[in-house]
Parts: C-alpha cells; structure tokens; sequence
C-alpha cells in the first residue's frame, strides 16, 4: 500500500473511552484531531469490561462535549442497595435513598466523591468543572463499555473529531519539531503532539521503548456477563460474598449494569481453568449462585489476572508523546479505578497538548507537568489496588481478622462496613491532576 502523509496538531491513538475522550477534550480547546484505531470501523469488542464511570468522570465528559456526561448517566444503572455477605450469612446492607440526579446519601457523596458502587479515588478533582449540570449527575453510573464508547463515538462524531480506522501503529518518531506515526499497512502521519491511548499492548509505548513496571498476582479472576432475566425481577444492588459457600469458599462479586449483571469469581492460583473459567464450567457453577435460568442467559465470559503496572514516563523524551489510559497504566478492576482514571489522563492530556499548541514556549513545562501528575495518581491508584489484594487474597492473619469482623459484625456494625469497604482499597486520591 502507498503510504499517505497527513499533518494536524494532534494525533490520538485509540480509539476506546481514553482516547475518544481525548480527543473530545481537544476538540473542546478548538484543535482539530485525527484518532488512529488498529481495529476495524465495524469492530465489536465483547463483553461489559470497564462497567463503572464515577460522577468525576461523567463531569469530565460533561465539559469535553455538554450533554454527555447526563446521556451515559441516563442510559446507565445507579442502584442504591449494597450488601456483603460471608459465608452465606449477611454482614453488612445499607439502601440509599433516592435524590434527584444522585444514586448515594448527599452526606457520602462529599465525603467519597461518586463512589456509592464502593469504587475509590482516581485523583480527579471535582472543582471549577460545571455549575448545575454537574450536580444534577449521579454518584455513579454503570452500563456494559461498549455502551459507553456508542456514546462517545457519537460525540465525536458531532464535534468533528476524524477518525483511520484499520491503522495499527507500527513505528513512532519524535523530535523537537513534532512525531511522525506509522503503520503497519505502510501509511504514515505527522503531528505536533500524539496522545497514547491505544490500551495494555500499546504500539507506540512499545515503540518508544518505555516499560511498564509492576507485578501480576497469583490466582485469576472469572468474568461473567449474564442478560436479565425477561421479567426483570433481579433485585437492582451490588452484593459481595466473601468465601461463597456455593463456590467452595471462593469469593464472588455481582454488579449490575444496565440489560444485565456481572459476575466475578475469584479463584485459587491451582484451580484448573476447565473447572472455572471456561463457558461450560460457569454453566455448571452459576445456578448455584444465581439460580438455574441463568445459565441460559451467559452473555460472556473472561479470564484474567491481577496485574499493578505503571509506565516508567508519561512522555517520551521530547516532550512531544503522552501516554494516558492502559498505555500508561494497570490497575485490578476493584474499585474501578482503570477507565475513570484513564479519562482523567485524557483530559489533563489534552490541556497539556492545548497549552503547548497555544503558546509552544509553554509546550515543554505542560507537558512535564502532565506526565509527573498522572503518574503520581497511577502510582496512588496502583498502591490502593494492591491493599485490596492484600484484603482479597489475605495471609492467615488477615483471614483471621476478616473471619472476626464477619462474628461481630451483627453486634458492631463498624466489623460489618469493614468487610464492605475493604476489597476495593482505601478510599481518597492524590490531591494533584484531575
């Protein structure tokens, strides 16, 4: 194939939540941007994967393109009931009230910005973003990704934003006068910036030899996607079981999304796969949980490993690449810390790039700036991450003082909302980035 040249301010690579809110951003700054996607236009990426988007994160949205935090919002699940159980017996349930606009008690959600679903920080900072439309968002929202990336897509395509489908980077350069981005198809683009956001294999982190540093835990995860039932009479809350007495003493999580629920079961580091983590296995150990029908309604179903990874820089050495998103980082799903913290990397990402292209003298120090505050919160989000490993696969100590809460929980409530809030880390952020 004849290689093309193209030339623009600002190159984005992926086109997924980070990358298209990216370019969004940009497109709010007044910059023209292309988004360079390695699957086709027509690609379907299976599967619910990032489910949650914070209140933090719909504001972002909301300022990049206005109506767009309230439309994923709207189409999203926000439930106001969670429960723990340990094994079988409940230890913890609170049920929020209702507010306009809200899924948590106003009083919670200033003390734990959107976090009623029992995520935690991913250093957003809520202030000077919107006025009254702001408010109006709820805590939390959750719907499968692919809902979430129609939505943006859509946005984009409103606000302008071009997109190259098909264009798998392959080789980047950068120098102090721009980057020059290549495929593997042999076409061949120019920019003043480029924003990373092509995901955990990116091309170009990969081409700008920056390492991901970090650890992949023992054990793995089952993900399973199950469509409501047609009645819909699946009570809408979030339950954790710690040591499931229907999984042999594994713990599992299920959380609702808006068309269906998803499952999450932790397992051992020696349990085979063909007895956990293949689609004939969950049809064999899902009605024990969640009742017969629902083997017949499994949507999807995913293996995976905890993995705390963090980019070694944000920015290549020319100060001219950004990296944002799994491009950048790692986290375990817990806490749902991976896409809201990534569209804060886009976002700061973007006004970055915006400064720099507004006075270019700035260019260096922005971009600077960008790369050590998000990587600060990355490595914040990656040390909560990993104090919810420690809670969910615990030395015997810690097994000890989860089985103690679980038998004073009923008399000392403080045991019970423990349990509740520990697997997915401790809560706050980095008071720095966005």
């Amino acid at each position: 194939m004849t290689a093309r040249q193209e030339s623009g301010p600002v190159l984005v690579v992926g086109a997924g939540p980070v990358g298209m809110t990216a370019a969004l951003a940009l497109r709010a700054a007044g910059l023209p941007v292309t988004v360079l996607e390695a699957g086709a236009r027509d690609r379907v990426r299976p599967g619910s994967r990032a489910l949650f988007v914070h209140r933090r994160s719909l504001r972002l949205l909301e300022r990049a393109r206005p109506g767009l935090g309230a439309r994923i919002a709207a189409y999203g699940t926000t439930w106001h009931t969670r429960r723990t159980l340990y094994r079988g017996r409940e230890v913890f349930a609170r049920t929020f009230p209702r507010a306009a606009g809200d899924g948590a008690r106003a009083d919670e959600g200033r003390a734990d910005e959107g976090r009623a679903d029992g995520g935690h920080g991913d250093g957003i900072s809520a202030d000077g973003v919107l006025g009254d439309a702001a408010a109006a968002l709820p805590a939390f929202t959750s719907l499968r990704q692919v809902d979430t990336e129609r939505f943006l897509f859509e946005a984009c395509t409103e606000a302008g934003v071009e997109f190259r489908f098909d264009a798998e980077v392959h080789g980047v350069r950068s120098d102090g006068d721009g980057v020059t981005v290549t495929a593997k198809d042999g076409g061949s683009w120019t920019a003043g910036h480029v924003i990373a956001a092509d995901g955990p294999r990116s091309g170009v982190r990969e081409a700008l030899d920056i390492p991901l540093e970090g650890t992949r835990s023992e054990g793995y995860h089952v993900v399973v996607d199950v469509a409501d039932p047609a009645g819909g009479d699946l009570p809408v809350e979030r339950v954790f079981h710690y040591e499931h007495p229907g999984t042999g003493g594994r713990t599992v999580l299920r959380v609702p999304f808006t068309g269906g629920f998803q499952i999450d079961l932790q397992c051992r580091a020696d349990d085979p796969p063909e007895s956990f983590g293949t689609e004939k296995a969950v049809r064999r150990w899902l009605p024990r949980l969640v009742g017969e029908d629902c083997a017949h309604r499994v949507l999807w179903v995913s293996r995976y490993h905890f993995l705390r990874k963090v980019a070694a820089s944000f920015a290549d050495p020319s100060g001219r690449v950004l990296l944002a998103g799994e491009a950048a980082h790692l986290f375990p799903p817990f806490g749902a810390r991976g896409m809201n913290s990534g569209i804060a990397d886009a976002v700061a990402a973007a006004e970055a790039v915006s400064a720099a292209c507004s006075e270019p003298s700035r260019g260096p120090a922005a971009v600077a700036g960008y790369a050590a505050a998000r990587r600060s919160a990355a490595l914040h989000n990656s040390e909560a991450a990993g104090a919810a490993l420690d809670h969910l696969r615990p030395r015997p100590l810690r097994r000890a003082a989860q089985r103690a809460a679980a038998t004073l929980a009923p008399v000392v409530p403080r045991c019970g909302e423990w349990l509740e809030r520990a697997p997915y880390g401790p809560r706050g952020g980095p008071a720095r980035g966005y």
